[in-house]
């Protein structure tokens, strides 16, 4: 049976300038850190931000949610994952945040994202096939 699983990680080392005056990395910051997963994520099955959008599709994200667990301090040395667990009618993408050296979870958090048609400016019900073929390929190269 081929597993169905989309997923990446990265290793992050947090700078002085996404720290607070305490040294505690600032929420705001957790975000890019998803992103970077994601991308990785995403370049995996060819589906970048300058592949979807020449395949006319925008994918803003719709909802998100952290779950702020532990705080990460600067110059820690962070692993993130993140995994696709939704892709059939949207792009909804988990992720958690670990101390690289500990293995430690962090933090947890999710984002949605929808196909939005960038020539009618309008929200796709179900995600484009420029999507869903690339994940059928990866899927069954597994």
């Amino acid at each position: 049976m081929t597993e169905r699983t989309l997923n990446a990680e990265v290793v992050i080392m947090t700078s002085f300038q996404d720290a607070d005056p305490m040294g505690v990395i600032y929420h705001g910051n957790y975000f890019r850190y998803f992103e970077e997963a994601r991308r990785v994520m995403m370049e995996k099955i060819d589906y970048g931000y300058l592949a979807m959008s020449a395949s006319g599709y925008m994918w803003p994200i719709i909802d998100t949610a952290v779950r702020y667990v532990k705080p990460i301090q600067f110059n820690q040395e962070i692993r993130v994952t993140a995994t696709l667990t939704e892709y059939e009618n949207r792009l909804r993408t988990d992720y958690v945040i670990y101390d690289a050296e500990s293995g430690k979870r962090l933090t947890k958090g999710h984002t949605t994202q929808v196909a939005v048609s960038i020539d009618e400016q309008e929200m796709c019900f179900v995600s484009p096939k420029a999507l869903t073929d690339r994940l059928e390929a990866y899927f069954n190269a597994a």
